[in-house]
């Protein structure tokens, strides 16, 4: 039998290079266990972290020491993609670029016009999944409740020195403390802050501007923080629930990527009720942005009044053997190299029926 070449791509230009490493790790190893090993071939490449494409020798050398390329010289733009990585001879790529320039839409448009099947959601899908802003305009489409945001502008911090005060009061009267400023496009929580306090408020909104020109500023909530993970494309699958625990703060980079900080249950200790709601409501918000292949959605429990509310979908989730999203499915029944079996599968459906269209 012929084996299914897979074009593993990661690193990437994010702040998430690192994460991005690990998660192709954990894929290579399970794309070369048990039945995987006569179904696939894996053709690793690594993207350096200024953009830089290297080819599989290079690659198989970072996936093997699990740590990143130091960048020696900067790469002409033209050089990008140097000629001795052949991508014709990909027939599915696996990308597992966490964070901007990876799960954004932007990988997602080039793999579509190299016009080979990959895994995951689209352009549209990826990039509402990682715009919180979209993604929350999607998620009020569809009726999914969700916590009290307002949308700021960099201009609005920078542009006008009186203009600063009255939009600092405004999100005090109309959202409270504590709030959560965000950038509106990064991950793994680059760039968030709670804030308490006018003080706070401020240097948090000068923070979030230096990351992204779109910002969004949430109302807190008490509440447990539980994950759904989404499995398929037209007709997708929720997982078991899981839950999240931590003593910092809010979960933050440090406590999501630092061994002992949070701690994961899973299943999550809730009724059978709530995990049906759950599903339900993961589901519709996979749906609502249009993703494919995978998604993890979290959401918040308020038990005091059984409210669900969504926070969020993650349309390229961490894939370690450790990360939710993974184990998610591993309880529901899917172990890991099944999983990645099943995504690739559901890679070379979407694409089949999108040529026949």
């Amino acid at each position: 039998m012929t084996k299914l070449r897979v074009g593993l791509l990661f690193g990437g230009c994010s702040g998430e290079h690192e994460v991005s490493i690990s998660s192709a790790r954990a894929i290579a190893k399970a794309l070369t266990t048990d039945e995987n090993a006569n179904r696939y071939q894996v053709l690793p490449v690594y993207i350096q972290k200024d953009g830089v494409w290297k080819d599989r020798e290079i690659a198989q050398q970072v996936l093997e020491s699990g740590k990143p390329l130091l960048i020696s010289d900067e790469a002409r733009p033209g050089d990008r993609i140097p000629q001795t990585i052949n991508l014709s001879e990909i027939d599915v790529w696996f990308p597992i670029l966490h964070g901007p320039n990876g799960e954004d839409g932007t990988i997602q448009g080039l793999l579509t016009l190299m016009q080979v099947p990959f895994v995951g959601s689209g352009v549209l899908g990826s990039a509402m999944g990682m715009d919180k802003i979209a993604m929350k305009m999607a998620f009020s489409q569809a009726g999914l409740p969700q916590v009290k945001y307002q949308l700021v502008m960099r201009s609005q911090i920078y542009s006008n020195p009186c203009i600063f005060p009255k939009l600092c009061d405004q999100l005090e009267a109309e959202l409270g403390y504590p709030c959560f400023v965000k950038p509106a496009n990064l991950g793994s929580s680059v760039g968030i802050s709670k804030v308490r306090n006018r003080q706070e408020l401020e240097t948090a909104l000068d923070n979030a501007a230096s990351y992204d020109r779109r910002i969004i500023v949430e109302a807190g909530v008490v509440a447990r923080e539980l994950e759904c993970a989404v499995l398929g494309t037209d007709y997708p699958k929720a997982s078991v629930v899981g839950e999240i625990t931590f003593n910092s703060d809010f979960y933050d980079y440090e406590t999501k990527y630092t061994e002992g900080k949070a701690d994961l249950f899973i299943p999550a200790k809730v009724s059978d009720e709530i995990t049906q709601k759950i599903q339900e409501m993961a589901i519709q918000a996979f749906l609502a942005i249009d993703a494919s292949g995978l998604g993890r959605v979290d959401f918040f429990y308020v038990e005091e009044t059984g409210e669900i509310l969504i926070n969020e979908i993650n349309t390229l989730p961490g894939f370690t053997a450790t990360s939710m999203y993974p184990q998610l499915w591993a309880t529901t029944g899917v172990p890991f190299p099944e999983l990645v079996h099943q995504l690739i599968q559901f890679a070379l459906e979407r694409d089949s029926e999108t040529k026949r269209n």
